[in-house]
């Protein structure tokens, strides 16, 4: 079968290799319809930092269709429509015992720890498989892992009832938080980022208000009221530094970029202004949800897609993301 595979760092080929086969107990087997490409997807095929295979399938945003069901395995048919869960946790350790998967203690994720799904095939444990609506569209579904980590964050976040939040970062999940707190927050939201023409696109799908990161440009957008809820999807240090000028007292901010490098940071000006500042990794127990939002939300999901392309466009598409060659927020790899 056909499959992009990670040999190493910045070696990502597409290759012929061997269909999976039948599941084994528990398990199923997937015909892959869509994938989409993560920046975390990137940063691994850049640093390596994540590599614990060599070769393995890369991809961990997609959806398909049943083809097998293993041993013991319930509520999955053949032939059904579902999304995968990107997160493959023990189950076992304290923090899976206690409900948070996102941080399980030797959490790992498809497409590093087991092949993932920029492949015509894949085989994953039937506990990461999400049914999704049969009439779907795939390139839609693909999108439903990024918005669970966006609604994670926002969960985490918990902005008030009409309350202004400021999105940091119009790339692929903040401009998916931004999607999502348009649909489900009544409060004014506003947008940053460095790409004027990103934030743009977002604001037009979203409705929302682009600013600068500074304090007069914040209280001008936000009612002249002090700014307590903010997003960081773009891990910039820079970035949050100027939050940590522009957000107000009693305050929340959500980190949910790749960061490189650290922050100096002086305690006091958190203790003094009461400023949260929370890390929102991956999703919990967002995915449902985020499948059907994704499913209402179809039409805005596809016009923030950058390109399609079928799999073997993708070592070229890797190399293009990361030059910077971009104009929308999610590269859709359609698998036929």
């Amino acid at each position: 079968m056909r499959a992009v595979r990670l040999h190493d760092v910045k070696d990502l080929r597409f290759e012929q290799v061997a269909a999976p086969g039948a599941p084994g107990p528990g398990s199923v087997l997937i015909a892959v319809e869509a994938a989409g490409i993560c920046g975390s997807d990137l940063h691994n095929f850049s640093t390596g930092q994540w590599i614990s295979r060599r070769p393995s399938v890369a991809g961990h945003e997609f959806c398909g269709r049943v083809v097998a069901v293993g041993q013991g395995v319930s509520g999955l048919s053949v032939g059904q429509a579902v999304v995968a869960d990107s997160r493959f946790w023990c189950g076992e350790c304290p923090q899976c015992r206690d409900g948070h998967r996102n941080a399980c203690e030797r959490l790992g994720f498809v497409g590093e720890v087991c092949d993932g799904g920029f492949a015509e095939q894949v085989i994953l444990p039937a506990r990461l498989v999400q049914p999704r609506p049969e009439t779907m569209d795939p390139r839609v579904a693909a999108m439903s892992e990024p918005l669970a980590v966006a609604l994670h964050a926002i969960n985490k976040v918990a902005p008030a009832d009409g309350a202004g939040v400021l999105v940091v970062g119009c790339g692929t999940i903040g401009g998916l938080c931004a999607l999502a707190l348009s649909h489900r927050h009544n409060g004014p939201l506003l947008l940053a980022d460095r790409n004027a023409d990103r934030a743009r696109m977002v604001a037009k799908v979203t409705g929302g208000r682009v600013v600068d990161l500074t304090p007069d440009a914040i209280a001008a957008a936000n009612q002249g009221r002090p700014l307590r809820f903010a997003i960081d999807a773009t891990g910039s240090i820079a970035a949050l530094r100027q939050l940590l000028d522009v957000i107000g007292p009693n305050s929340v901010l959500g980190l949910v970029g790749i960061s490189h490098g650290k922050l100096d940071l002086d305690p006091n000006h958190l203790v003094e202004r009461e400023i949260q500042l929370v890390g929102c990794h991956a999703f919990k127990d967002e995915l449902p949800e985020a499948i059907a939002l994704a499913d209402v939300l179809g039409e805005q999901l596809l016009s923030l897609i950058d390109e399609e392309i079928g799999l073997d466009q993708v070592p070229a598409a890797f190399e293009r993301l990361l030059a910077g060659n971009v104009k929308g927020l999610k590269t859709i790899i359609s698998i036929r």
